[in-house]
């Protein structure tokens, strides 16, 4: 049996890159509240953090306990952004990632009220504690789905960057707000993404959002044709390749919440483009750990993960 033939089955689980994802959805789901906020004060402002509050903002009726809080201590900006970011999860959750075309309007309607409820709290969340990345990060995403436009988004993360320069989470936020299918331009997404490469210490992720905005681009367009073509364009592979060892290649890096994610990115891209030797560098720091994206762009997220994986391997 060859090794490639052996390898086991891409792994989705969150849990299994960062375990402490686990103890998060067992806290939220017992409703230990005071456990979570110790927790989550604990970590520095950044990308940790919000993805602390992602995931309890996940766990199926944590909302119920985060209502009672904030009705109790209305100026609690760890209840307010908590309970800030579930409604903009449970709005999401009715949307879909589905294209607006295919969205009714029902869906539309019940979406658009979770996150009006968001910004309220968010507001006040900021309001409060304007160095509140997680709340700024967050009011991103109520922007972009309440279609309040590209210079309030970027008004945003300005605030969000006097603040906390380079936070991945709210930049991953800012970047797809300024793609074509929310109203911006490639010119603007590529622009932003390079501006967060070159202005991030090396040895971070920043990097990885060259990395999703090509990728972006690439999955817009119409034929298969047009999407070889794309990678084809002289600037494509040299950006991949110094975003790569700026980030994610780079000998410091270390494996921050999301560097699953922007391995997969860079995986992904190089495999499409044909440098099976750096693709097969990224499989092999994956492990066979994996993320719903960049996968889901490329097909069903396993079946393409595997396919691409075999082939790097087997050559690379």
């Amino acid at each position: 049996m060859s090794l490639v033939s052996s390898l086991p089955p891409p792994d989705f689980e969150e849990a299994s890159a960062h375990p402490e994802v686990a103890w998060l959805r067992q806290a939220a789901a017992a409703a230990d509240m005071e456990a979570l906020r110790g927790y989550v004060h604990g970590l520095p402002e950044g990308t940790g953090r919000a993805y602390a509050v992602r995931t309890v903002a996940e766990v199926p009726g944590v909302e119920h306990v985060l209502r009672t809080m904030v009705a109790a201590a209305p100026e609690d900006v760890f209840a307010l952004t908590v309970l800030g970011a579930r409604e903009v999860q449970l709005g999401w959750e009715i949307r879909t990632a589905k294209r607006a075309q295919s969205v009714s309007r029902e869906q539309f309607a019940a979406f658009h009220a979770h996150l009006r409820t968001a910004e309220q709290l968010l507001i006040r969340a900021t309001a409060l504690d304007p160095s509140c990345g997680t709340a700024w990060a967050e009011r991103l995403n109520t922007a972009r789905g309440l279609q309040l436009g590209q210079n309030e988004a970027r008004r945003r993360y300005e605030r969000l960057a006097r603040y906390h320069p380079h936070h991945f989470t709210g930049q991953a936020r800012l970047l797809q707000q300024l793609c074509p299918k929310w109203s911006g331009s490639w010119e603007a997404a590529h622009a932003f993404a390079r501006e967060c490469m070159q202005g991030a210490p090396e040895a971070t992720l920043n990097a990885g959002l060259v990395a999703e905005a090509h990728l972006e681009h690439w999955s817009a367009l119409d034929s298969d044709r047009d999407r070889a073509e794309y990678l084809r364009r002289p600037h494509v592979h040299p950006e991949l390749v110094e975003a790569a060892e700026r980030s994610v290649s780079h000998p410091r890096f270390r494996r921050d919440h999301g560097w699953v994610v922007v391995q997969g990115s860079f995986a992904a891209l190089f495999s499409l483009i044909g440098d099976t030797a750096r693709a097969a560098a990224h499989f092999r720091a994956l492990g066979n750990l994996a993320s719903e994206f960049p996968w889901s762009y490329l097909g069903e997220p396993a079946d393409v993960y595997v396919r691409h994986r075999n082939v790097v391997l087997a050559r690379g």
